[in-house]
């Protein structure tokens, strides 16, 4: 089935608009990109006046109203440049107008005595770098760096800028093989293409921030609101993954319990008492080591597994955490109490999760019967007589134990 090119314009207007709309729609549940959105869905805009333009250019002079095409399709392809960076909270809007600026400036002195060539083969430059950065921009972004729909973004911008750059230096050369006809059968290539970009493009975009959305909500699940650090369910699920790929590494256990934290939100009120939880998650990220997994486990309760470190090094670590807790709790202005911790760690024979747990539980609680603020080592077999120590009771409990 042969399809004209009047059909291929009505196509990608059709098919633009509907992206638009479905862009604008998204920016309801999507308030936090609701900028980028509306950039985009602006591009598309731009997309559809300049095919409307096109469509009845011949009710213009020749060069201005190729030139006219050529600059709003270019503001669609700057604005599409923006949306990408505006992910990365950056924006591009004052280079922007330069470039068009320049487009325009082209158009006027030299399109006017060269229009076929700057239609068919030069304005494609400036729309191939520009889709040509916009991949490279989105290949290094730190934002979706780690969302799936992003190489598929990447390949639709860097084959658009590749097909306008056969356009600009290809073309030429087929042209003075195949003489005028070429021009024909590019001009439907083109068509052809923009409807495939027209759908592919938005919807990518509308993948990425979806995938994006999606890894919000689900870091926010894994996330303790007050402190940042992982919740219950993210340390287990995150730990057995640890323990299982350790292949022979080791992997230590510390325990971690606030002196008196009871006593302190007793005397001097909860906002004290969220303060001195955030000041300890605050060193324990900063002393713990950059692969620490910290959790806290429920009330002044924290755990951190720290892969690749053997017993002696998370001695060292866990009596930093201790040292530097109670000299930051000294020094911080606006809280009303000094605080310390306590901390257990696991025995060196400890390999299972649920072990390690109950050990490092153990040897916490001697660190509170032997005076607070201190680190104790849980011993090789040792038998725990705490009842909180019980590796099912452990897992199950949310809160902390009265006696802190």
């Amino acid at each position: 089935m042969q399809i004209d090119l009047q059909t291929l314009w009505y196509l990608t207007v059709g098919t633009l608009l509907v992206s638009a709309s479905l862009l604008l729609w998204e920016r309801q549940a999507h308030p936090g990109r609701a900028r980028v959105l509306g950039v985009l869905a602006a591009a598309l805009f731009a997309f559809v006046l300049g095919c409307v333009l096109e469509m009845n250019r011949s009710h213009f002079p020749v060069a201005l109203g190729m030139g006219a095409v050529n600059i709003l399709m270019m503001l669609g392809y700057l604005l599409v440049l923006n949306a990408i960076a505006g992910l990365n909270g950056q924006w591009y809007f004052r280079p922007s107008v330069a470039a068009l600026s320049f487009v325009a400036i082209a158009w006027t002195i030299a399109g006017t005595h060269f229009p076929a060539a700057f239609w068919n083969h030069v304005s494609s430059i400036p729309i191939a770098l520009t889709c040509g950065l916009t991949a490279w921009i989105l290949l290094r972004s730190r934002t979706v760096q780690q969302l799936r729909s992003r190489p598929i973004a990447v390949s639709i911008s860097a084959v658009h800028a590749v097909f306008y750059l056969g356009r600009a230096f290809i073309a030429p050369i087929l042209l003075q093989w195949y003489g005028q006809d070429i021009i024909s059968i590019v001009g439907k290539a083109t068509m052809y293409e923009a409807v495939l970009y027209s759908v592919a493009m938005p919807m990518s975009f509308l993948m990425i921030i979806r995938e994006e959305e999606k890894l919000r909500l689900l870091h926010m699940s894994q996330t303790d609101q007050l402190t940042g650090l992982a919740n219950r369910h993210a340390f287990f699920e995150q730990a057995d993954r640890i323990l299982r790929e350790r292949h022979g590494d080791p992997v230590s256990l510390l325990a971690f319990d606030i002196d008196h934290f009871k006593a302190i939100n007793d005397r001097h009120g909860h906002p004290t008492g969220d303060k001195v939880l955030q000041l300890f998650a605050e060193t324990a990220r900063e002393e713990a080591g950059p692969d620490a997994l910290i959790v806290r486990l429920g009330g002044e309760e924290f755990a951190a597994l720290l892969p690749r470190c053997d017993h002696s090094q998370a001695l060292h670590r866990g009596s930093a955490i201790a040292s530097r807790f109670a000299e930051a709790a000294a020094r911080a202005e606006g809280l009303k109490t000094a605080a310390t911790v306590s901390i257990g760690l696991a025995a060196p024979d400890c390999s299972d999760l649920a072990g390690m747990l109950a050990s490092a539980d153990g040897a916490l609680y001697r660190a509170k019967a032997l005076g607070r603020n201190r680190v104790e080592t849980a011993r090789p077999n040792e038998l725990l007589l705490h009842p909180s120590a019980d590796p099912l009771h452990h897992q199950m409990r949310v809160v902390a134990m009265g006696a802190s």
